[in-house]
């Protein structure tokens, strides 16, 4: 047996020993590090006891969170483009006509599509269908997630697979008789659960194979291998596993057919099938990946989370020492001579304490320890290092909003320098989004088959028919780019229209045809208000 499980774990063996040679503790612990300092708990293992507050100010949960809402608060297009068909006004036009003339038919999805430019209107339906997905699916939650992994351990993942058992509320026949099942379904994977066979391989649809893994009770695992035709012996060796969690393994392969690659998949545990090896109809690997840094020779991304730890702790040390400072100056330690005096010492304010013995020896019975006073510079230099921390991570007070609107001009030239620093960053996440685009349109062509595809626009909800065997030759291209102004905050738009409307160079209804949306409640009716009133002044 080409894939049997004593040679799928043996390969999950080499895979996970890889890993562990991954930076000083290995890709498993640094991970655990890393998470442990994002979420702030930074004095974990310091062994400094519970004599005195342990102060943080956690620089790299600020880092972090900035750069993953730049990214994902970015508005960004992805879209389908057909190689060899003309994309211009014209189509664009017609495309519009074309589907307005569809969603007026509402759920009569059987109307044979009467545009010359047909696959023009494919594709514009496509990119429209694969924004229901993201919102069936909840894919802005998972990217979310998997940008958050990005940052920590330095790979963040998405993947994706298909559900013949889901309903999708269509039926194949007029009368409704048949029932339409199956659609894709995306989760977040972590690193931690995802072995490449050729780490030094950095494209991964390159790769020689991947394997996932997750834990599941024997008994569930049993279930799946009865019904997906495992042998019996192996249903059995599960089954009897009972409730005991087992790490299954799925490992993902390429088979060459004359012109065409397909993916296969096969599920084991240890020592046990759990699915044979069965094909997912698909040309790629369903498994999209996201390295928020890269490293050189290797798949797997660099967390720059690993190499802040040192400030992080240079900064928590010293704020605590400043804190303890000043804490032991406001109350000082206190020394008492004790042949003088007599009974417990609370140091409460107010208390009355007898000392016995000479006006002289009164006057010294009790003394006080004045801490030593740091330098001048001692403050500045904590300033410092948290400031060039944040600084050298792309993560100034200008674009982390920290810094005071006195000049404006200064302050958004200086946010978009910092913009500039995180380009890279942003492309790697663009090509990201795009992955994910590419291995949903595999399933669409693989695993559609005959449907129509829901589609939620200005229009309402209409129905595309869809048939992938018809379209199974076109070639499909996908491009995501950043939307204009993305970089532009709201306030900033806001202050600006403000402006032209203030020196006349815009009307108010201008104006509010280009505010943000969220700004102004039911904002499209008021337009509709006004336009009306100026074309009754116009009567």
């Amino acid at each position: 047996m080409i894939n049997s499980p004593e040679k799928i774990f043996s390969q999950y063996q080499t895979a996970a020993a890889f890993k562990e040679t991954l930076g000083k503790h290995g890709l498993s612990e640094q991970n655990r590090i890393n998470e442990r300092f994002y979420v702030g708990d930074q004095w974990h293992g310091a062994a400094c006891g519970s004599d005195r507050p342990l102060v943080r100010h956690n620089v790299i949960r600020r880092i972090g969170d900035f750069k993953i809402a730049e990214l994902s608060s970015a508005p960004v297009d992805v879209r389908f483009f057909a190689e060899g068909f003309a994309q211009n006004s014209a189509v664009s036009e017609l495309i519009l006509s074309e589907r307005k003339a569809l969603s007026k038919e509402g759920k009569t999805i059987f109307a044979p599509l009467k545009s010359e430019n047909e696959i023009a209107l494919m594709v514009s339906a496509l990119n429209s269908y694969r924004k229901t997905t993201e919102k069936r699916i909840g894919l802005a939650r998972i990217i979310d997630l998997a940008l958050r992994d990005a940052y920590i351990t330095g790979t963040g993942a998405v993947y994706t697979y298909y559900d013949p058992d889901i309903e999708t509320g269509l039926f194949a026949d007029r009368i409704g008789s048949t029932q339409i099942l199956g659609d894709i379904v995306c989760e977040r994977i972590r690193v931690e659960n995802i072995y490449f066979g050729d780490p030094a391989v950095t494209e991964l649809q390159k790769q020689p194979f991947i394997i996932l893994t997750e834990q599941k009770s024997g008994f569930d695992l049993s279930f799946e291998a009865k019904r997906f035709g495992a042998p019996e012996p192996h249903i059995d060796r599960l089954a009897s596993k009972g409730e005991e969690k087992l790490t299954v393994f799925t490992k993902l392969y390429k088979v060459k057919k004359g012109n065409k690659t397909e993916v296969f998949a096969v599920k084991t545990t240890k020592d046990s099938i759990v699915r044979p090896d069965f094909s997912m109809g698909i040309e790629v690997y369903p498994l999209s990946i996201f390295c928020f840094e890269k490293r050189e020779g290797c798949i797997y991304g660099q967390s720059e989370i690993s190499y802040i730890i040192p400030n992080q702790i240079a900064i928590n040390r010293m704020l605590t020492a400043g804190v303890w400072s000043a804490m032991s100056a406001g109350m000082p330690l206190m020394v008492v001579n004790g042949d003088l005096v007599g009974g417990e010492i609370t140091n409460e304010p107010g208390q009355v304490i007898k000392v016995f013995g000479t006006p002289e020896e009164t006057r010294s019975a009790i003394n006080y320890i004045n801490p030593p006073d740091h330098s001048e510079g001692y403050n500045q230099a904590v300033d410092s290092l948290i400031y060039n921390t944040l600084t050298q991570c792309g993560a100034n007070e200008a674009a982390l909003g920290d810094m005071e609107a006195t000049n404006t001009s200064a302050i958004i030239e200086l946010r978009e320098a910092s913009a500039k620093y995180l380009v890279p960053l942003k492309n790697r996440y663009y090509r990201f989004l795009e992955d994910i685009a590419l291995v949903w349109k595999n399933f669409f062509f693989a695993m559609y088959g005959k449907r129509c595809l829901k589609i939620s626009d200005e229009n309402g909800i209409w129905y595309f028919p869809f048939d992938a065997a018809k379209y199974s030759s076109l070639v499909l291209s996908v491009n995501a780019v950043a939307t204009e102004g993305m970089t532009r905050s709201k306030q900033y738009t806001l202050n600006t229209l403000g402006t032209l409307l203030e020196k006349g160079a815009i009307t108010p209804l201008q104006y509010l045809k280009r505010i943000p949306e969220g700004i102004i409640p039911d904002l499209k009716n008021l337009i509709g208000e006004m336009e009306k009133e100026a074309e009754n002044e116009r009567i």
